[in-house]
């Protein structure tokens, strides 16, 4: 009988406290029982992960029992109570805020690994953590702060065509949004999608990255659902304002689809499993970065940032394909991610749910709604706002709320307005329901310095 391989497939129905002992498990059957038969494995792996003293003398499967009782010896869990009082956190413009997203962000403070915060002035209540809410943690991540759309980002290409362009040519540009633009969570682009990302060595890091690879493949390129977006418009420089200086632009918002998604889900549910909290804040539950789980969430967090980076990548290269044109400038940022940075002279990792880096001169976009202007900009610097800025206008409405006030004739008369063309889109993201990006702009003066605005003229966006 030659050797039977045993893959993850055939592993698929066990239950492992981990990936790292599904991968050990694995590479000690295949290369020390190669030709036991394959049934005769997993019923070998179900019983040392049953009764593994039992094997703590075998020649070859010493070490998997030993990691296997030293995990027993751990605590499966830990509970946590909320602090008396909140760690300090900074409010940007509390007058565009509302009680609600300040009583979630003060409910995340009182976490025990919270440090310091900050709260967009486009802040409006989330799940968990509010949108436009920044968290600063010790040696801990938090998945659901970082948020479902992991690497959610805008990215903004000016091309080498004048800005009258995205008025006189509006309809070839609706044909190109057609054809190399795909929305929601099913199907994908008609033609092949390739990039580096997708021989990204992580994608094999995992059992969970292994089995997302293919939806990754097929979604590659494409963009959700909701507020997300890929647009033409006019860019014009804001040191240089006139006519002669407009230029066409691509504006793209978007994340890393069903990737980013389940593995938001896995280590969230993995995360409430091993740290109990009240339940007002039991979705914030962390993972400690010495951990397994810890380390695992970060390389598939990071993963899938690059993942998103390259969605963007593909939409935005094909349409200047298409168009013949060449950019001339590229501009992008995430803000549904979290990072390792120094504040105060302390390492800390830094959640933005909703919030744009803005360390000094670092450029960023914070786009406004399809009638209004996204802006570039360059952050400033500020301590307290944990060099970071709103992530855009924020919702004044939520979207049932817009979606039951707002009709789509009410709509497409906004629209018919400022001469924007949209496809698709439903009333629940009609202008009206967000907050006036202007005054959201004012009130971060100290956070961010205009470098230029992009106006929308031709936009795509799902539509249920």
């Amino acid at each position: 009988m030659g050797k039977q391989k045993l893959t993850y497939k055939h592993l698929q129905e066990i239950n492992f406290p981990s990936e790292v002992i599904r991968s050990l498990s694995m590479n000690i059957l295949n290369r020390h029982f190669g030709h036991t038969p394959i049934e005769a494995k997993v019923q070998l792996i179900t019983q040392i992960l049953h009764h593994p003293e039992d094997y703590l003398n075998d020649e070859y499967l010493n070490v998997l029992a030993g990691k296997l009782i030293h995990r027993e010896e751990q605590k499966s869990f830990d509970v946590f109570e909320l602090s008396e009082e909140p760690a300090p956190f900074h409010i940007q413009g509390r007058h565009l805020i509302g009680h609600q997203a300040i009583h979630q962000m003060e409910l995340a403070m009182r976490l025990p690994v919270s440090r310091r915060g900050a709260l967009m002035p486009d802040a409006h209540p989330g799940f968990g953590l509010p949108i436009g809410g920044v968290l600063a943690t010790k040696n801990v991540v938090i998945p659901h702060a970082v948020g479902m759309d992991i690497g959610c980002r805008m990215a903004l290409s000016v091309l080498d065509l004048p800005g009258s362009y995205a008025l006189n040519k509006s309809h070839e540009l609706k044909k190109m949004l057609s054809v190399y633009t795909h929305f929601g969570n099913e199907g994908g682009l008609e033609f092949r999608q390739e990039h580096d990302v997708l021989d990204h060595p992580h994608f094999n890091a995992t059992e969970l990255l292994r089995r997302l690879k293919g939806k990754a493949a097929r979604q590659l390129g494409t963009s959700g659902n909701g507020n997300h977006f890929v647009e033409f418009g006019i860019y014009e420089n804001e040191n240089s304002p006139g006519e002669e200086i407009t230029r066409l632009a691509t504006l793209s918002h978007s994340g890393s689809r069903g990737l980013g998604a389940n593995i938001a889900e896995h280590y969230t549910r993995i995360a409430m499993d091993k740290c109990k909290l009240p339940p007002e804040v039991k979705k914030l539950a962390w993972l400690d970065l010495a951990s397994e789980d810890g380390q695992a969430y970060w390389l598939s967090m990071n993963l899938a940032g690059d993942y998103a980076k390259a969605c963007h990548d593909q939409i935005h290269k094909h349409l200047c394909e298409a168009l013949g044109a060449t950019i001339i400038s590229r501009i992008e940022n995430h803000h549904n991610f979290a990072w390792e940075e120094v504040h105060q002279g302390e390492k800390l990792i830094v959640h933005r749910k909703g919030a744009t880096p803005a360390q000094a001169d670092v450029y960023g976009i914070i786009p406004g709604s399809m009638t209004t202007p996204a802006f570039v900009v360059t952050g400033a610097g500020d301590a307290s706002a944990l060099c970071s800025a709103s992530h855009g206008a924020g919702r004044a409405y939520s979207r049932q709320a817009a979606g039951q006030r707002f009709t789509m004739r009410e709509m497409k008369t906004q629209l018919a307005k400022h001469k924007v063309t949209l496809m698709g889109g439903n009333a629940d993201e009609a202008p009206m329901a967000y907050k006036d990006i202007h005054e959201v702009m004012c009130a971060q003066q100290q956070l961010v310095r205009v470098k230029g605005m992009f106006y929308p003229k031709v936009v795509r966006m799902s539509k249920d």
